[in-house]
């Protein structure tokens, strides 16, 4: 039934679209054109090309079989299923689909050559109904009337079903007796005769001298024994193997007749019937002689009479025995009816066979060549139909031989069924195709390489990329080549998949991709305490060996304190502690002051540590140099107390001469003036102090200019040197500094 529906639906789109071709001639049926239709295939011919083929089918099997050209009827077969005709159904006329109307005028509104009439054509198999469609090409669809029909045995009541599909089982059990009439059919409902008895059974052969296991379904049998009962005429026995029924009468009784058949005598059945010496006479194999023995038993000798023959090409002649044909050894050297091959058959008598060598030329569908017997003409379409499949293969077209290549592939519904060229056990989804398949556009789900996650990227096994060969010009006229693709397998993409993961410090959790995954800086200053226990780690957060000190002490990774010692001295010490910054206290401060004493005289060199401990009565001893007081009182002696702080006391209580202001005159007086002799040695010393004076300002100018000569010489390295040493002394402690950095 899908059979029929489908060459049904075929033969309408293909006569709809006009694809429809004439398997003779290898030309397009045109709505307008006489055509007729194969029973059997439903195949479309021209009239005149079915015709031709008919008549030349004929003429082919009657020359090669008839030994009378052309007395027999033979039938002709249809170029595409071999369906066999008579030479009477050879077509004469144009009919519709049905078979109603000869020469149906081409309308656009039908289907082409139908006669738009319904079909009336009788459903096969044969059901009592007919078909209601319009005439239309191939078979008539299943019976769609609805009959009420019991099952396939007869026992269920009846059921209304479709007459296409009326039969159908009750699934009870058959139950008729079976032909041995012993058993019954042990089979389900099911339609006509039951199926032969399956079951073993002891069984006596026909005469019934002997018994054997047998099929219940085979009773009759033959056993090998002769039946060996005595004839009605009491001397023979019947020699027939195991038979039924009587053995009739022995062949030896009655009248019988001597070899050659001329005297006739009755005799008993046991007395052989003699040879009546009389010439035989009867006719030879020659059809010309006769026997000239005497009658006697048995076939008679070959004709052995000389005669004179004539060959069969009737050239030459010869004196023979007459049982014997006579042939020449001359070869014909007419051509045959193929026109291209010579008879060369011996002695032939002018009628040459037809030729029964292969055609052998090559067909015009240039795959294969005509197998039919040589011919004379053209040779007859390629008869044989080749499946244009699809990729895959399910799907097929027939077309005739020598078209496949211009035949476009059908369009196959079914799916891709092409491994797949990536890691995916199965592809994506698509309908079957020629050439290579699409992209694998599935996620590629392969396990990344350090973590658990999955591969969300699109499949990258087979990815087109720009080949970087290129073939070197060979010179400036030459074109370069288009840029050549290959494919290529690209690695995963690194893992995006977001992971919380807290910083190294322990200060937040954030989202980190998984390939970067683990403790990451939050950009936050370390803020770990550093060895020395009073500053932090100012770098950016790094991560930290912890161990037995905690959490939050600096790890190897953290910086080293390098600044100085910045807690607060104790009061009145000027000095900044000489240890790096440290743990704990300062030491104390060793450092030696520098300390003018109370007189402003000597310079004294106090311990910081003393001096900023003592009191105010221990830190003026401490600041006394221990010697007299340079201090004059007001009546000009020199203060008796040791070196102290303040004012002095004026207790002075000692005696002394006073002078004149020129220290000339002294007396122990309170007041001594100078008199005239003083003023003229003051003026005499003025004199000569101005003399030296002006002496000496001479001298000086002299001496100041050579010395200033000296400094400019020598004076730059004395000048500069604390500018070069500072920046030398700089460089040397980065060097060490840095060397120390990197041994730890």
């Amino acid at each position: 039934m899908g059979l029929k529906r489908r060459t049904r639906r075929c033969l309408n789109e293909v006569f709809q679209s006009g694809a429809i071709t004439c398997l003779i001639c290898i030309a397009s049926v045109k709505r307008t054109q006489a055509v007729w239709s194969c029973v059997g295939c439903y195949c479309i011919f021209h009239i005149p090309c079915i015709q031709k083929w008919a008549k030349d089918s004929i003429f082919l099997v009657s020359s090669v079989t008839d030994e009378d050209f052309g007395k027999k009827e033979h039938p002709w077969p249809c170029p595409k299923c071999r369906y066999e005709y008579s030479p009477q159904q050879t077509p004469c006329r144009y009919y519709c689909y049905c078979g109603k109307e000869v020469d149906p005028a081409p309308d656009p509104w039908l289907l082409p050559h139908s006669c738009g009439q319904v079909c009336d054509r009788e459903f096969k198999p044969p059901c009592g109904h007919r078909c209601l469609l319009l005439c239309h090409p191939g078979p008539c669809p299943p019976c769609p009337k609805m009959v009420s029909v019991s099952c396939l045995c007869g026992k269920a009541a009846p059921v209304p079903r479709r007459c296409s599909n009326k039969g159908w089982n009750c699934g009870k059990t058959c139950s008729r007796t079976l032909p041995c009439r012993i058993h019954t059919c042990t089979h389900t409902c099911h339609a006509g005769v039951c199926e032969p008895c399956p079951r073993v059974s002891v069984q006596k052969c026909v005469c019934g001298r002997s018994s054997a296991q047998r099929q219940c379904a085979s009773p009759l049998w033959h056993c090998d024994q002769a039946c060996g009962r005595p004839l009605p005429c009491g001397n023979h026995t019947c020699e027939r193997v195991c038979h039924a029924g009587a053995c009739g009468e022995c062949p030896r009784a009655g009248n019988r007749t001597c070899p050659c058949g001329k005297s006739k005598c009755a005799l008993p059945c046991t007395a052989d019937v003699p040879t009546c010496g009389d010439t035989c006479d009867k006719k030879l194999d020659c059809g010309l002689h006769s026997c000239s023995m005497r009658c006697h038993k048995g076939p008679c000798e070959t004709c052995r009479q000389a005669v004179t023959k004539q060959c069969r090409c009737e050239r030459h002649t010869k004196r023979m025995p007459c049982h014997k044909e006579y042939l020449c050894d001359s070869k014909c050297n007419k051509t045959r009816s193929c026109n291209r091959h010579p008879c060369k058959r011996k002695c032939c008598p002018g009628n040459c066979p037809p030729c029964d060598l292969s055609c052998g030329r090559m067909l015009g569908c240039r795959n294969h060549k005509c197998p039919s017997v040589c011919h004379p003409g053209s040779c007859y379409p390629c008869p044989e139909v080749v499946q244009v499949k699809c990729a895959c293969g399910s799907t097929s077209l027939s077309v005739p031989c020598g078209r496949e290549k211009s035949t476009k592939p059908p369009r196959c519904k079914e799916l891709c069924r092409n491994p797949p060229s990536c890691h995916h056990p199965s592809r994506e989804r698509h309908r079957c195709h020629f050439g290579t398949c699409p992209v694998c556009k599935q996620v590629c789900q392969l396990p990344l390489p350090g973590c658990t996650h999955l591969c969300p990227a699109p499949c990258h096994d087979q990815v087109l990329l720009k080949s970087n060969q290129r073939a070197p010009l060979a010179g400036p006229w030459e074109q370069p080549a288009a840029p050549a693709f290959e494919c290529k397998a690209l690695p995963c993409p690194p893992c995006q998949v977001p992971i919380p993961t807290a910083c190294l410090g322990e200060h937040e959790v954030s989202p980190v991709q998984c390939h970067a995954r683990g403790p990451f800086s939050c950009g936050r200053p370390c803020g770990r305490t550093l060895t020395c226990s009073n500053h932090s780690c100012s770098l950016e957060l790094s991560k930290v060996l912890t161990g037995s000190a905690g959490l939050w002490t600096a790890g190897k990774e953290c910086e080293h304190c390098e600044e100085s010692c910045s807690k607060p001295r104790p009061s009145g010490c000027p000095h900044p502690c000489t240890l790096p910054c440290h743990r704990g206290n300062c030491p104390p401060c060793t450092q030696m002051i520098r300390q003018r004493c109370h007189c402003k005289i000597t310079n004294l060199y106090i311990e910081c540590l003393k001096l900023t401990a003592a009191d105010e009565e221990a830190r003026k001893l401490l600041t006394s140099c221990k010697n007299q007081c340079p201090k004059q009182l007001r009546c000009g002696h020199r203060c008796k107390e040791l070196c102290h702080a303040g004012d002095c006391v004026e207790n002075c209580s000692q005696r002394v001469k006073v002078k004149c202001p020129c220290k000339r005159i002294k007396k122990e007086e309170n007041l001594v003036l100078c008199d005239d002799i003083c003023k003229k040695l003051q003026r005499k010393y003025a004199e000569a102090e101005l003399e030296a004076f002006e002496k000496r300002q001479k001298g000086k100018r002299k001496k100041n200019r050579r010395n200033t000569e000296v400094e400019a010489e020598e004076g730059a390295w004395l000048k500069y040197r604390k500018y070069l040493l500072v920046p030398v002394c700089g460089i040397l402690l980065a060097v060490g500094a840095f060397y120390l950095l990197q041994v730890n």
